[in-house]
């Protein structure tokens, strides 16, 4: 089932022509996969592949030792190092003419700037998300996809035992080393039972309010928890639509996790899992193509919601609501055609019916027919 290339390699391997290329993602999306079949090599003995993690390698990064025998340099997880930028500048600026650098992290490489002279100019970033519908159109079941999410491993296991076994390693690994490491924060217990918390509030606004009583903690500390854990790929937060950013953290932005397999509720999932996708469609044009892509939710002041609306440069491209097997249309999608005239509207589902409302112009269609049609990757 798992494809021999990720949607962001071609893109990645034209820029590594011209600049550094940073692959950011979350941990164990398939970053190091990726880097390594960029490289051509089978495992983490090529020359080329330098990890911070290895202690062999940990010398060799720091001497700034270059391999002749080959053309691409992969530098992953050095964003540990407290002057990693100083040191790519270095290695980028002596050897531009001759090697190609791609540097990979699951921490956001474009937001830990500890010191150093900046790279402006010298790299391009790239976001790698997991595995979606849009990826593996023919090679894997939306079922499947639901059940197990859509980092490599458990997907590909199609293995309960094994979900629920690399879940636990996964959040230990990102609680007590990534956080840790990075954040230098001592109370791990609380901001485990904070991730722990979350996948309750997906599809919520969430309330600091409320976490900060259940934490025990004052409101910025999990104002700060929550944008580390967003820095982690961990969650993300949707604005509501036609408001400004400080309105919208007063209005209480919307959480989603990156892993939509831990919603208990079916409901959750799928509309955890749509967001996912539109998230990675926007996030694929904004570094491939350099649009300005915003997703958000709408929201009225009578009460009325729609799950997401796709913004490309400030202009809505799509609006979209899920409904798992509803097929009827949503009379929320019907209140905001009378302010939205020409949008394209969608309801997308998991059951086969694929329609149009001939009076409000409102497409209901299947989930995966909508990602084909809409080249989501």
């Amino acid at each position: 089932m798992t494809p021999t290339t990720r949607y962001l390699e071609p893109s990645v391997r034209k820029d590594l022509k011209n600049k550094m290329v940073f692959v950011g993602g979350p941990r164990q999306v398939g970053k190091t996969t990726l880097a390594l079949h960029i490289l051509g090599a089978p495992g983490v003995e090529h020359p080329g592949y330098l990890n911070w993690d290895f202690i062999q390698h940990k010398d060799q990064i720091l001497r700034g030792d270059i391999t002749a025998a080959s053309r691409t340099i992969v530098y992953d997880e050095i964003h540990k190092y407290p002057k990693w930028r100083n040191l790519l500048k270095g290695v980028f600026d002596r050897y531009r003419a001759t090697k190609q650098i791609l540097v990979t992290g699951s921490a956001r490489l474009d937001h830990y700037r500890r010191g150093g002279d900046s790279l402006q100019g010298r790299y391009h970033y790239y976001r790698l998300h997991p595995f979606s519908a849009g990826e593996l159109l023919g090679k894997c079941t939306l079922d499947e996809l639901l059940k197990f999410g859509g980092f490599p491993e458990p997907l590909f296991a199609q293995n309960e035992q094994t979900w629920r076994r690399w879940q636990r390693e996964h959040r230990a690994r990102v609680v007590h080393e990534d956080i840790v490491s990075l954040e230098r924060i001592s109370e791990v217990s609380r901001i485990d039972l904070l991730v722990s918390l979350l996948p309750e509030r997906v599809g919520s606004p969430v309330s600091l309010a409320n976490l900060s009583r259940d934490l025990q903690v004052s409101h910025e500390t999990v104002a700060r928890w929550i944008s580390i854990l967003e820095s982690l790929y961990v969650c993300f937060r949707l604005s509501p639509h036609g408001f400004s950013k400080t309105q919208s953290v007063k209005k209480e932005q919307k959480l989603y996790l990156w892993d939509w397999s831990l919603c208990a509720d079916p409901g959750s999932r799928f509309e955890n899992m749509t967001a996912c996708a539109l998230l990675k469609y926007c996030h694929f044009i904004e570094d491939t193509e350099g649009y300005s892509m915003d997703l958000r939710y709408l929201r009225h002041r009578e009460g009325k919601e729609v799950d997401f609306i796709v913004l490309r440069d400030k202009k809505i491209e799509c609006i979209v609501e899920c409904k798992l097997g509803e097929t009827r249309v949503a009379p929320q999608l019907l209140y905001f055609r009378k302010h939205f005239p020409t949008a394209p509207m969608f309801q997308v589902h998991t059951s086969s019916e694929d329609y149009e409302s001939t009076e409000s112009r409102i497409r209901v269609t299947p989930f995966v027919k909508f990602v084909g049609e809409w080249n989501l990757p």
